[in-house]
């Protein structure tokens, strides 16, 4: 069982409405094999929301909106509600969406909205790393 990011099943649920739709997932998900989620979603945060990114200020891991409002607590409670879920049904294995600041797994997007993408971990995916899950994104599939 997997769990997946909800928009790499063609939901939308992206910041900006939008989904990021793989065939390969939206199968899996078809043939009861994996369950859709969006960490963000779990976490409070509306379809459609400010664009966010990951940042790091005195060593502090913070999640800051492009208007500026820090929304670190809701990145971190949609992360743990997704590993919650993801126990619940046994998932030993998820599929994330790369780049993002919830799920991105080997890339992220550095902070200042420039589109300049640096090596790091989203929150949902470092907490599903910590719990045992294997992640991977839609690129290694």
């Amino acid at each position: 069982m997997y769990v997946v990011s909800a928009c790499l099943a063609g939901i939308n649920c992206r910041f900006d409405g939008k989904n990021c739709y793989d065939e390969r997932v939206a199968d899996l998900v078809k043939s009861g094999e994996a369950i859709p989620l969006c960490p963000e979603v779990l976490g409070g945060l509306s379809i459609p929301r400010t664009r966010c990114e990951m940042t790091t200020e005195e060593g502090e891991l913070s999640v800051i909106s492009e208007t500026g409002e820090d929304r670190t607590q809701e990145y971190t409670l949609g992360a743990e509600k997704t590993v919650d879920i993801a126990k619940t049904i046994g998932a030993s294995q998820a599929i994330m969406k790369e780049e993002s600041p919830s799920c991105g797994l080997r890339r992220i997007y550095d902070g200042s909205f420039s589109n300049k993408k640096i090596t790091g971990t989203g929150i949902s995916s470092k907490l599903l790393l910590n719990a045992g899950v294997k992640v991977m994104t839609e690129e290694d599939l």
